[in-house]
This record gives C-alpha cells, structure tokens and sequence, in this order.
C-alpha cells in the first residue's frame, strides 16, 4: 500500500534525481562535445557533480526530517558515496555496452542506461540505505 507520504516521498525524489541529472547530462555533453575527452570519463566527472547536487537535495529536503532531528552527515556521505562510484560505473559501463555491442550513440545510451540505474539502483539504495532512520532514531523522533 502506498501512503500519501511514500509517493510525495517518491516525487520528490525524482525532482532531486532530474536536477542532478540535468547537471550531470549537460556536463557529460560538454565535456564530450566541447572539450572531447572520452564519454566514459565525463561520465565519472559528471556524475559527481550531479552526485553532489542530488545528495544536498535528498539530504535538505526529501529525507529531511520534520522534527528537525538529522542524521549526522558523515554516515550519509559515505554510503552516499558509495552508491554513487556504483552508479557511475554501472552508466559508464552500460553506455559503452550499449554502444559497443549495438552502436548505439552514447547520448542515448547514456538516457536508456540512466532509467534502469535511477529506478532500479539509486532511488532504493538512496531511500532505504542512505537516508534510512532506523528504529532508534524514531523513538527519539516520537518524543
């Protein structure tokens, strides 16, 4: 069953998802196009950005508490970190599989291989692992 919260939760999270990968998308065309280094290494530089924009979006304000109570930054980089050299490599390495093997160009690769990372890596790792409160944190919330 899905609550009023679990889906503003959701969209939220895909607004934070979209303007970090704005970010990311852009920056990879550029560094590709403008600057011409290798799609799979403006993917690495443009992920972190992206990363970064998306993180302080996720950690302000989708998983932001509303009792004010905040889970100490230090935990959520790091697994934040990690999910993120995941989703970099799995983009990287799924935009260059998709070229390779289908000569598709990397521009649409890159869209293609972002749904299926987005949807069905970060967004459940991002929810349930790094903005996570556990069951010690919401007793302290409820009091």
């Amino acid at each position: 069953m899905f609550t009023k919260k679990a889906i503003l939760t959701f969209l939220k999270a895909q607004v934070a998802a979209f303007l970090g990968g704005i970010a990311d998308y852009g920056l990879m065309i550029v560094l590709t196009e403008a600057f011409k280094l290798h799609f799979a290494f403006s993917i690495l530089v443009s992920g972190t950005v992206g990363a970064i924009i998306n993180f302080s979006i996720n950690r302000f304000w989708v998983f932001k508490n509303q009792s004010g109570y905040s889970i100490p930054i230090n935990s959520q980089l790091l697994k934040f970190g990690l999910v993120v050299l995941g989703s970099i490599s799995l983009k990287s390495f799924g935009t260059l599989f998709l070229q390779n093997a289908f000569q598709i160009d990397y521009r649409i690769g890159r869209v293609i291989t972002d749904l299926f990372v987005s949807y069905g890596f970060n967004y459940p790792l991002i929810k349930y692992w790094v903005f996570r409160i556990n069951e010690k944190q919401s007793v302290i919330e409820s009091n």
